[in-house]
């Protein structure tokens, strides 16, 4: 019976000897991506196009503003029908000053959501092939909303990842020029 209890204690050692300990890991996802040099890039980028756009905008709403206001200051000297179909220009004017002011804030916010969304995925792709490659067995994302609520300091890859990862994109970026 000894026997028999020391060759199971014994496969159970062995057993348990053989099980492969899983790499594990987290990133905060919020930091990388902030941090990432291609983010601020695109968002230093889609910033400057949203103020051009908008000085654009402004100065085209001052060229109608300074139209009413002639029109105003000749209005009492017009006929009534002359008066009706200035009216009618300038409100048109107007419609279609809200019609372009709307249509190109929204071709910023398309423009810069699309860049966004594919900086991110690329992250993730990144996060995805670093893993691998150092064989974690998972890596987990921490949020704003804190998805991990405690992890040990030597497991955060975030700094890790984002050195890497920037150092990948000035790479990338060398390769292209």
């Amino acid at each position: 019976m000894k026997k028999i209890l020391c060759v199971a204690g014994a496969l159970l050692l062995l057993a348990s000897c053989n099980q492969q300990i899983e790499k594990t890991g987290y990133v905060n996802n919020t930091k990388v991506v902030s941090d990432f040099k291609e983010m601020k890039t695109a968002q230093e980028k889609w910033t400057k196009r949203n103020n051009e756009v908008r000085a654009e905008l402004e100065g085209k709403a001052k060229q109608f503003q300074i139209e009413v206001q002639g029109y105003q200051t000749i209005m009492k000297s017009m006929t009534a029908s002359n008066r009706e179909k200035k009216e009618k220009e300038l409100m048109t004017k107007q419609q279609e000053l809200q019609r372009e002011q709307q249509q190109k804030m929204q071709e910023i916010q398309q423009g810069s959501q699309k860049e966004i969304d594919s900086i991110i995925n690329k992250v993730k792709d990144f996060i995805e092939s670093y893993g691998e490659k150092n064989g974690y067995t998972y890596i987990y994302g921490d949020t704003e909303t804190s998805n991990i609520l405690y992890g040990k300091k030597e497991l955060d890859l975030t700094d890790k990842i984002l050195k890497e990862l920037n150092g990948a994109e000035a790479d990338s970026t060398k390769t292209k020029e």
